[in-house]
């Protein structure tokens, strides 16, 4: 297996900031894990897609919700709402945005490494 690791997002290796939002990324155990900050009035496609150039977000994610809501929208059209204590995973093809004045935190297995680049 190697060696233990313990890593923090107060002190991530790399930080990557984006309109009404911020991702921390630590590398840990070979991969990484992100910790998504995203503020009230965030939307992806408002302000990730002209990042990201495609109609929808094409990165699948895994991910456990810590704090706030985040609407998804589906490319289907399907929505849900994800909060606290929720655990979601999504497959390509959707859209996401904060829904209330709490700030959404959402810590993501799969599909972080990719955000705001």
């Amino acid at each position: 297996m190697g060696n233990a690791e313990q890593k923090a997002f107060s002190t991530p290796d790399e930080t990557r900031e984006f309109e009404r939002g911020k991702l921390d990324l630590v590398d840990i155990g070979g991969g990484q894990v992100g910790q998504l900050t995203l503020q009230p009035g965030w939307r992806w496609s408002d302000h990730v897609k002209p990042l990201a150039g495609t109609q929808w977000c094409e990165a699948p994610h895994f991910q456990y919700h810590v704090q706030g809501t985040l609407r998804i929208q589906m490319e289907d059209g399907t929505q849900f709402d994800a909060k606290p204590g929720d655990i979601t995973a999504l497959p390509k093809g959707h859209d996401a945005w904060v829904i209330g004045d709490e700030p959404v935190v959402v810590v993501d297995w799969f599909g972080a490494s990719n955000y705001g680049k």
